[in-house]
């Protein structure tokens, strides 16, 4: 994933598994749920950014499919809970 998104040493490749390690962990203990997969990326993001080295085409891929995701997710499931409570 990371070879798309930013090219990464052994250094940053570890601060962002230990970011990502803290913010999931820390967020499961205040019961807030998150996405190991989002989170790393994030980190990845970052890294780009600092780096300089990001490649925002992947990254506004990543982001518009994350953008997408919630809002057709939900259609999705009002068309799909409609038709089974108004076709019997």
């Amino acid at each position: 994933m990371s070879l798309r998104i930013t090219d990464i040493n052994e250094g940053q490749g570890f601060a962002a598994n230990v970011v990502t390690s803290l913010l999931v962990l820390g967020a499961s203990k205040v019961g807030i749920p998150v996405s190991t997969t989002h989170v790393y990326c994030g980190a990845l993001f970052g890294i780009g950014a600092a780096s300089g080295g990001g490649r925002w085409g992947a990254i506004a891929k990543i982001f518009g499919a994350w953008v997408i995701t919630l809002p057709a997710a939900a259609g999705m499931t009002a068309v799909i809970y409609w038709i089974a409570t108004n076709v019997s």
